[in-house]
């Protein structure tokens, strides 16, 4: 009994520590852009989110607990499930845990379909916590959403996201008449990592001819490159909250098994061989950002000078699994009408940038949503009521309206 209070007493002055250091971070290091209203709740939900990780770290050093599972235990733990009035029903695609979502409103023929990868970076994320997104979506389309539940780490690392999600993508469409969904009507979509996924797999999609082609992609906040990190996004928001650049590449190198003494040749770009940025630069430039995205003053050096040992142990980033922006212009010609997202306060926004002007330069319909208060991840908060934002209603109304147009 004696031990048993000497350990809660100490965890209970080690979270307490944590919190402390967590909040005076937050109070004096973390900046919310002056357009993003209500700060307070802002800085709140920030705090809470960087406690999280923090504590999990803790636990992971300890080996308690690996930090990705004791965030994702405790995002799934906080979440209150909307079923919107949809049907709703776990599934397994072969051991893909997967969730359909189905109105139940009678229809007179096949509804659309909606295929769902969410984000989290293959860190954070699940069909929970994107549960409502997912439902919301099915009842204001009218469509039978699909969302896959992609493996992450810290036991899975690529290609296992990108093999579920493809997996899972293949086994629905080769199934679209049990699940009452129209195979003229298909849209492939997703959030931050997952739109990276979703746009992926669009691509791979084109080179089945024994698969129905998707009628649209749906991509918010893509991940559509692992090259470039100093566009013009990447530096004005480095530190920008819940995503900012080192954490994001932190992320990264985690999910491609990239040892982590190799994200400053990565930053600075000296992993890139000259020949492949000669090839690559009319696509990965700044210069394809719009000037009223820049920043004035003078830009970083990029690629530095070639490293190629930085190039061997990193090289996977320039895979088109993991740089969709790197595909031919045959293969970005032949893509789906496409929806794109962008959040002005997110490291991300120039990926959404440089995809748009690639989709638009070979005729591919592109309809663009710019959040000017937007922040990475806003579109899950859209149904938190006071916990919402601006950003994320919109974010989410523009894309039911998109779909319902298709």
């Amino acid at each position: 009994m004696f031990l048993m209070t000497i350990l809660f007493t100490s965890a209970s002055f080690l979270v307490l520590g944590v919190s402390v250091w967590v909040l005076i971070k937050e109070i004096f290091t973390v900046h919310v852009p002056p357009p993003i209203p209500q700060r307070v709740k802002f800085h709140m939900l920030h705090y809470f989110f960087q406690l999280t990780i923090a504590l999990g770290n803790v636990l992971e050093k300890m080996k308690i607990c690996p930090m990705p599972r004791f965030f994702r235990f405790i995002q799934d733990l906080l979440v209150t499930k909307n079923n919107f009035g949809v049907l709703v029903k776990n599934m397994h695609f072969g051991t893909i845990p997967v969730r359909l979502f189905q109105p139940k409103t009678t229809s007179s023929g096949p509804r659309k379909g909606i295929i769902f990868y969410h984000g989290g970076g293959g860190v954070f994320g699940s069909l929970d916590s994107y549960h409502n997104t997912c439902s919301y979506l099915a009842r204001e389309t009218d469509s039978v959403v699909l969302a896959v539940g992609y493996r992450k780490l810290p036991d899975h690392h690529h290609p296992t996201a990108y093999q579920d999600c493809l997996n899972a993508t293949v086994h629905f469409l080769k199934e679209l008449k049990a699940y009452g969904v129209d195979p003229a009507r298909v849209v492939v979509s997703g959030e931050s990592i997952g739109a990276g996924a979703a746009a992926i797999i669009a691509q791979v999609v084109l080179t089945r001819k024994d698969l129905p082609q998707f009628r649209a992609q749906v991509l918010i906040n893509p991940v559509v490159q692992g090259i470039n990190f100093q566009l013009p996004s990447y530096q004005q928001y480095s530190n920008a909250p819940f995503l900012s650049r080192k954490f994001l590449m932190t992320c990264a190198c985690k999910y491609l098994a990239i040892d982590q003494s190799w994200k400053d040749a990565m930053l600075k770009g000296t992993f890139i061989p000259p020949d492949y940025w000669k090839k690559y630069e009319k696509w990965l430039s700044s210069d394809n950002i719009p000037q009223r995205f820049k920043s004035q003053g003078r830009q970083p050096e990029f690629p530095g000078s070639f490293n190629e040992s930085a190039f061997l142990e990193t090289n996977i980033v320039f895979r088109l699994e993991i740089s969709p922006l790197l595909a031919d212009d045959q293969t970005i010609a032949q893509l789906p009408e496409t929806f794109l997202v962008s959040s002005e306060y997110d490291v991300l926004r120039d990926d959404t940038l440089l995809y748009k002007k690639r989709l638009e330069r070979q005729g591919v319909p592109v309809t663009w949503c710019h959040l000017e208060d937007g922040f990475h991840g806003c579109i899950v908060l859209f149904d938190k009521n006071t916990l919402s934002f601006p950003c994320s209603k919109k974010a989410m109304s523009s894309t039911v309206s998109f779909i319902k147009g298709i």
